[in-house]
């Protein structure tokens, strides 16, 4: 069979007595990534002729894998030698200002947030962007709508409740009332040519409506270096507007709108548009970075790509979409289609529901704040299970069940298994469920290596899940309740050191572990 380690795990059971280290070998079951092991051994005990198949004694591998249990565990890994470091930009949620935060934002906010911590774990610069819908035409109907139905006082109340109405009502009217799209247009090109009271209103609906996507963001422990959007690179969008035209690009279609054409053939079969017909940009002129979003917008951002390519900017190749598919069924117990605070206020409402009825809910001091912090965690572990792309189905029951693959599993694990450090002695962990659980935790580089390389959550997820599954059956085949004090301890000691993975692993995922529940 072969075995395969980590150099800094190999070189200290190489250091051990070789008689230790080849029983404690025999019939473990390794990585089949053999590619980016860094060192193997290959070893067959026979006796009389035939394979011994003996109980393996752990005291090597603990000692390797225990002593090394901290924070920092599977981070230093030399698999991630072969990635490489620098400063990454990660852009992601990009809500439209001057609009409640709509559920389906939810998932572009988590997904972007998961990529961002574990680029940072791996030790690269993590500059975090949130990429506003800051402008457009939308804005131009805001704006002229506002005018009509808008009242100041009801702002202060209660902003983005009072922004949406308004938007609700001014599409309403404008489907039948040409001089409303008129003003809506002369309000956005009012906007772009910098007219003060124009740019004034814009300014205050912008500032309001981050103040309150900041109260969301931090219930879901999200936050951002910058934010920027759409209204920050208008004057760019020009530039890039003149950059096309020097360049041959820019072509005007038979409709009057400006277009780049994209077809390999060069006969407009495939023609993306920069500008209006009135000379106005479009969302794709202003884009400039990627963004973390759903499926629908992958041709737009190929095309995209495809545009800086033809510009000339070499740093596009290593632009990167990360799309995703959509929820279906998010819906409260009336049924409705909610914002996103509604949808986090119950699953906290219900996760509450649900610890008062356990019988097995520790007494904690603020309930409320551990029912958010778990829904928040089934919300998460439900969106991450699967691959991004894929579609899913939004369920209460099953994503809020204390057994099985939920996130509500991983926090009562978490929980459970935040007990006080003990010093310990390895030689005495020689269980084979102990064995199996050290094994598991030396994948965890592996996976992150995995995640990394295609920004898939599902690897960790999974990994943390059967993580789980193994501490339940541990905690019931090793127990430290009753066992002699030596066994107790190390016993306690791999529980410390599975809890440690499974608290770092669940923040990558953005995770907020709990002690008590």
């Amino acid at each position: 069979m072969a075995c395969f380690f980590r150099r800094r795990i190999a070189a200290k059971v190489m250091h051990l007595n070789s008689l230790w280290w080849k029983t404690s070998l025999l019939n473990v079951e390794w990585s089949f990534l053999k590619s980016i092991a860094s060192f193997s051994f290959r070893f067959v005990h026979f006796h009389n002729g035939r394979k011994h198949h003996g109980l393996p004694d752990c005291f090597p591998l603990a000692m390797c894998v225990l002593v090394l249990m901290d924070e920092k565990f599977g981070l230093n890994s030399e698999l991630f030698d072969t990635l490489k470091r620098g400063t990454t930009l990660v852009e992601y949620s990009s809500p439209n200002i001057a609009k409640k935060f709509h559920a389906g934002h939810l998932r572009s906010t988590v997904i972007g947030n998961f990529i961002a911590n574990l680029k940072q774990s791996l030790g690269n610069n993590v500059i975090r962007m949130n990429y506003l819908g800051d402008w457009g035409m939308q804005f131009g109907l805001l704006g002229a709508g506002f005018g009509q139905f808008g009242c100041q006082e009801k702002l202060k109340k209660n902003p983005l409740q009072h922004l949406f109405e308004v938007y609700v009502q001014v599409n309403k009217e404008a489907e039948h009332d040409d001089g409303l799209k008129q003003a809506a247009r002369d309000f956005f090109r009012q906007l772009e040519q910098h007219e003060s009271q124009a740019v004034s209103l814009w300014q205050q609906f912008r500032e309001i409506t981050v103040t309150e996507y900041q109260h969301v963001y931090k219930r879901l422990g999200v936050h951002f270096d910058i934010y920027s959007g759409e209204s920050f690179h208008q004057d760019q969008a020009q530039e890039v507007v003149q950059q096309l035209q020097s360049r041959g690009l820019l072509k005007t279609s038979e409709k009057g709108t400006g277009v780049v054409d994209l077809s390999p053939d060069r006969d407009m079969s495939s023609v993306s548009t920069v500008l209006r017909s009135d000379g106005t940009t479009l969302y794709i002129t202003r884009s400039v970075r990627v963004k973390v979003t759903d499926k629908s917008q992958m041709n737009h951002f190929h095309q995209l790509f495809q545009i800086l390519l033809a510009m000339g900017h070499s740093w596009a190749d290593r632009c990167q979409h990360v799309p995703f598919g959509l929820v279906q069924g998010m819906k409260t117990r009336t049924g409705e289609v909610v914002f996103l605070e509604d949808v986090l206020d119950e699953a906290r409402a219900r996760m509450l529901h649900n610890m008062s009825q356990s019988k097995t809910t520790k007494e904690m001091d603020n309930p409320e704040d551990t029912a958010e912090k778990v829904g928040i965690s089934a919300l998460i572990v439900q969106d991450f299970k699967g691959p991004l792309q894929s579609d899913y189905k939004f369920d209460w029951d099953r994503m809020l069940q204390a057994q099985g693959d939920t996130g509500v599993f991983l926090q009562y694990t978490h929980a459970r298994l935040c007990l006080e450090a003990a010093t310990f002695d390895p030689a005495v962990l020689h269980e084979q469920t102990g064995l199996t659980i050290l094994q598991h935790l030396l994948r965890y580089d592996e996976v992150l290596y995995q995640s990394a390389q295609d920004l898939q959550p599902k690897h960790l997820v999974n990994f943390l899940l059967k993580l789980c599954h193994l501490i339940a059956s541990a905690h019931k085949e090793l127990p430290v309740k009753g066992s002699p004090r030596d066994v107790a301890q190390v016993r306690l000691q791999l529980f410390r050191g599975a809890c440690s993975v499974l608290a770092n692993g669940m923040r990558i995922l953005g995770i907020t572990p709990v002690d008590k529940m």
